[in-house]
């Protein structure tokens, strides 16, 4: 790189961190750092139930995937590694270091596909009540608002929510 072309680039590197700079905005349209998606003209995160059932049942299928296959090499690692130690070789404390390593990496991942499992299960089932609370809700909210509602009937009239005028007695 040029000499000139690194005070270019520290000048431009100047300007932008001069008075311009504002916190907690975006400038619209990409600005000098390329294009990006405003959030509000993209909408709201959305995921469906189906999703979040795929995303746990990979995760279980990797669980068990790891359970069967991972854990082939320990035992005969295990043997080899005591075997070598036992005739007065330092290799078997070393292959004893790495299959000792390996099964706490193994069990720390199956640990993390355990809980993505869990946590989308978990979470279709609370989405689900949730939905059904909001709904029941909406339309408790609803009845109520069509009893309470002065507006539905002409000014001065009974509400028709409330059925027939009872006769008047004399």
């Amino acid at each position: 790189m040029a000499w000139d072309e690194w005070e270019q680039l520290k000048a431009e590197a100047g300007e932008r961190q001069s008075a311009r700079m504002q916190l907690n905005h975006v400038e619209p349209g990409g600005g000098t750092y390329g294009p990006y998606i405003v959030p509000s003209q993209y909408g709201d995160l959305k995921v469906k139930n189906s999703q979040l059932q795929k995303i746990g049942t990979d995760a279980h299928q990797l669980y068990n995937r790891l359970w069967d296959k991972a854990r082939v090499a320990t035992p005969s690692s295990d043997a080899a590694a005591t075997d070598l130690a036992k005739q007065g070789f330092a290799l078997g404390a070393g292959l004893q270091h790495v299959s000792d390593r390996w099964e706490q990496q193994l069990k720390s991942l199956m640990d993390a596909c355990a809980q993505i499992s869990n946590h989308m299960h978990t979470t279709k089932k609370l989405h689900a009540g949730d939905e059904g609370y909001i709904q029941r809700q909406m339309s408790s909210i609803d009845m109520l608002d069509a009893g309470f509602d002065e507006r539905v009937g002409a000014p001065g009239k009974k509400n028709p929510v409330y059925g027939p005028h009872p006769a008047k007695k004399d």
